[in-house]
């Protein structure tokens, strides 16, 4: 597993990266050798924030932690990570248990590009990533995994672009494009 720690407004020290690499080092059960982790530590205000981001057989696993002190939300975050970890696990355990198991394409991790906003509203982040048809069941599991409220994916059934979100009262929205 290759661990990769950047700092935001924050100088990694040694001891932080190794403090980091040797918790993250617990994922390698789950995730496997050959598995890239990106850890982004910044700080804001009084807040340490610890970002950990890794590609999981066509899954994003993320997780995100703000504390008073960077060790303690580098702690958490794994916490956090392990949770997702056990879920897939059961969630997969599962499928192959009834026979619906299916091939899931490499991962891609998306892309990011960020643009410098001026004084009028635009768009200041762009992501692009690659659309895998899958059936719904899949996307929520995928939404839930990277811990977001919208997932845009292909849906295989319809071979359409379509967009799951979370609705306020915890079940899910699906939005279908009408031609």
């Amino acid at each position: 597993m290759r661990i990769i720690v950047r700092g935001k407004n924050l100088q990694v020290t040694d001891a932080l990266r190794r403090y980091a690499e040797k918790r993250l080092n617990k994922l390698e059960k789950f995730l496997g050798e050959n598995v890239e982790v990106q850890v982004n530590m910044s700080v804001a205000r009084d807040r340490h924030i610890v970002e950990v981001t890794a590609a999981l057989d066509g899954y994003l696993l993320r997780g995100e932690e703000a504390t008073g002190d960077m060790y303690s939300s580098i702690d958490l975050v794994l916490e956090k990570l392990e949770k997702q970890m056990e879920k897939y696990k059961t969630k997969l355990a599962r499928r192959v248990k009834n026979n619906t198991f299916k091939e899931w394409a490499e991962a891609n991790p998306a892309r990011e590009e960020v643009h410098e906003a001026d004084d009028e509203p635009k768009i200041v982040r762009t992501k692009r990533f690659p659309v895998k048809p899958m059936p719904v069941e899949e996307a929520i599991l995928q939404m839930n995994l990277l811990g977001h409220n919208f997932f845009v994916f292909a849906n295989a059934e319809t071979e359409q672009v379509n967009v799951l979100y979370r609705r306020k009262d915890g079940n899910y929205g699906l939005i279908e494009p009408e031609l």
